[in-house]
């Protein structure tokens, strides 16, 4: 398994995030339409959220959201890109968040755990600060069966020092979810740059 990509290394991709995300236009606004719908009046965490691109599309719908992420870069740019009283970044660490257990009513983390080192970590995380009855939105890259096309661009990337640590298929995608306790509500596949399998979870409880 390759080591994941270190806080200098997103530091880095800052400055190009954006652009390279624009790519993909078309799908996040589907995304960012199916997500609000789900965040209506709710408090929301989300973890790994780069420039903020979700969390400033979605924040007028939400009560209030708490959007971090591994890079202080990342951050200061999102700082800059969006304001508004209900939304709040900060620096965190989605293995070791500093938050209560069942803080949120919605935890979103969007194509992030194909780059982590041991994603159970964060997930662990993620169902300890999720309220019982809440949502877990984690929309992500799913490129295992990916066309010639794509395999050139992840190349590319690869050059560029982006490195993919989990590479899945969408059903491998959503089996791995399964495996780790929870219970897929929604599965749907996005038409982007790379394949996108959006994904809305439960999670099991213990009886």
């Amino acid at each position: 398994m390759r080591k994941e990509m270190n806080e200098k290394s997103w530091d880095r991709f800052a400055k190009i995030y954006d652009g390279f995300m624009a790519k993909d236009t078309l799908a996040y606004e589907q995304m960012y339409d199916l997500i609000r719908q789900r965040v209506k009046g709710k408090t929301v965490l989300e973890l790994a959220t780069g420039t903020g691109l979700i969390a400033g599309n979605i924040v007028k719908n939400a009560a209030h959201i708490e959007a971090t992420d591994f890079s202080a870069e990342m951050i200061e740019k999102a700082k800059k890109n969006y304001n508004s009283r209900k939304l709040h970044f900060s620096v965190q660490d989605a293995k070791a968040l500093p938050y209560a257990d069942q803080s949120f009513d919605v935890v979103i983390i969007a194509n992030a755990l194909h780059i982590m080192g041991e994603p159970e970590m964060a997930l662990a995380e993620i169902k300890r600060v999720l309220k019982d009855d809440g949502v877990f939105i984690a929309p992500n890259f799913t490129d295992a069966e990916s066309s010639f096309k794509t395999r050139c661009r992840l190349r590319m990337m690869g050059v560029a020092g982006f490195k993919l640590v989990s590479r899945w298929s969408g059903e491998e995608y959503i089996g791995f979810l399964r495996k780790k306790g929870w219970i897929i509500e929604l599965a749907k596949t996005l038409n982007a740059a790379f394949p996108l399998t959006y994904v809305e979870c439960k999670k099991e409880i213990s009886s």
